[in-house]
């Protein structure tokens, strides 16, 4: 036995998981306490799928492209700390969490609705800041709505089915342009934003709003949650302190959401125009343009639908093999899925590595909460996600300042980009092998201290 301490702020108190954490939850009880989840990433998947599409179509250059995407992550990387701290502290007759699902949902289906409509490069870029932004607050408090309300035996099939309804939403958000101008009568000849495109964005505020809604009516959040945290010292040095003292898996764990995801933010930002330009040879604003992104969009969809099958599967896996080793394989595949896009000329056969990118992002979107949550104070539950959230939007800035950069420097172009996304991938499967898969508790005492231990 291996025994470590690890000290927090002294001013956390932590309670004992209250009954409701106690009791077991169905299959249909996950699912409604999640489903908010689904619309969320239908909203998310609907922007990375078409919003380096809508930006060519109003004038940007490929060299724009990241710069324009970097407001989004900005404002994550401030909002998400600073809604996670509100939600802990917060005691309101909804409750800590779904006061944020609502409001985040409302600006978000504003957003959505007026996107597809923006008139100018600029006014999409605005736009696109808010609806990251207000997704950024119904989308923290939710990995934490989990951890708050299902017992620890239960936290990895929580998680689960939060990533399982992640690649539902992904996959209905990446086809719909598709299904839509095939389907219906919708012609995709126009010059502009196509209407698909459009009608699939509303379509998304629609999906968003009502799904959050559904979980704020059928889950109730525990009344015997309430913060037992005082607010002796300012935001700024409880976020500060909680940064300071963060356990060595969530530090390790950091590292690799880091690399994975900018290895996402890579093909999300490169591979529509990529296989416009490079499959294709369309120009923006012609018909044929039009029919690449839809079957980009199609080809994301392909993906995130391997990534539901995927996530019904990754539960036996870690079984046999633990969170760990399951991840870091996961994570292999995706590598490998990004790279051999650049060997592939034919429309068609970019259905194939998009399997294994679908495999990575179940993983991404569970494992590591899952194995972030046994190692964090259960009272800064949300607080730690929304510090944890800015390792997705690290690399996303990094990918908006520096993308451009290198291929002005190196010359490279957008197929060279997504490869450059799956060897990031590569290094987040290694690092990974690096987390700590041990089970760690943290242990209420008596003194103003909290001990972290780590039984190996």
């Amino acid at each position: 036995m291996v025994k470590s301490t690890q000290f927090v702020s002294p001013q956390a108190s932590f309670q004992h998981p209250s009954p409701s954490q106690q009791r077991l939850f169905s299959v249909g009880a996950l699912w409604n306490m999640s489903v908010g989840f689904l619309g969320i990433q239908f909203g998310w998947g609907l922007q990375m799928a078409n919003g380096s599409a809508i930006f060519e179509s109003l004038g940007a250059t490929p060299h724009q492209l990241p710069l324009l995407w970097l407001a989004a992550p900005m404002s994550g990387l401030l909002i998400q700390p600073v809604v996670g701290y509100c939600s802990d502290r917060i005691c309101t007759p909804w409750g800590r969490r779904r006061p944020f699902f609502l409001t985040g949902a409302l600006f978000s289906s504003v957003a959505l609705i007026l996107l597809p409509n923006a008139s100018s490069l600029w006014m999409a870029a605005g736009l696109l800041w808010l609806l990251d932004a207000s997704a950024n607050v119904s989308m923290t408090p939710f990995r934490s709505f989990v951890a708050d309300l299902v017992p620890a035996q239960q936290q990895t099939k929580g998680f689960v089915v939060q990533s399982l309804l992640c690649g539902l939403g992904a996959v209905l958000a990446s086809a719909m342009p598709w299904l839509m101008a095939h389907w219906t009568s919708l012609e995709s000849n126009t010059a502009g934003i196509p209407m698909s495109i459009k009608l699939s964005f509303y379509l998304g505020a629609a999906m968003f709003l009502a799904t959050v809604v559904w979980t704020v009516v059928t889950t109730p959040e525990s009344q015997g949650l309430t913060s037992a945290i005082p607010a002796e010292d300012s935001m700024g040095q409880q976020i500060w302190m909680a940064i300071a003292t963060m356990p060595p898996t969530m530090r390790q764990l950091a590292w690799v959401q880091c690399f994975s995801w900018l290895g996402i933010f890579c093909m999300f930002l490169y591979l529509p125009p990529a296989i416009a330009h490079h499959i294709f040879g369309a120009l923006p604003g012609t018909p044929l343009y039009a029919k690449s992104i839809e079957w980009s969009g199609l080809c994301l969809a392909v993906d995130n639908l391997v990534c539901c099958v995927a996530a019904l599967g990754i539960y036996g896996v870690v079984a046999k093999l633990g969170e760990r080793h399951t991840h870091s394989l996961s994570l292999l595949c995706g590598a490998i899925g990004l790279i051999s896009i650049s060997w592939i000329h034919q429309p068609g056969l970019l259905l194939m590595p998009m399997v294994g990118v679908g495999i990575a992002i179940a993983s991404m979107h569970s494992l590591p909460y899952a194995m972030l949550t046994k190692s964090i104070p259960t009272e800064q539950n949300c607080l730690y996600m929304g510090i944890f959230n800015c390792f997705i939007v690290l690399p996303e800035i990094f990918a908006s300042l520096g993308l451009g950069w290198i291929m002005t420097c190196i010359g490279c172009d957008r197929i060279s980009i997504v490869v450059l996304g799956g060897c990031s991938m590569a290094i987040a499967a290694i690092l990974a092998q690096g987390i700590p898969e041990q089970r760690q508790e943290w242990i209420e005492t008596r003194g103003s201290n909290a001990n972290l231990s780590v039984n190996g």
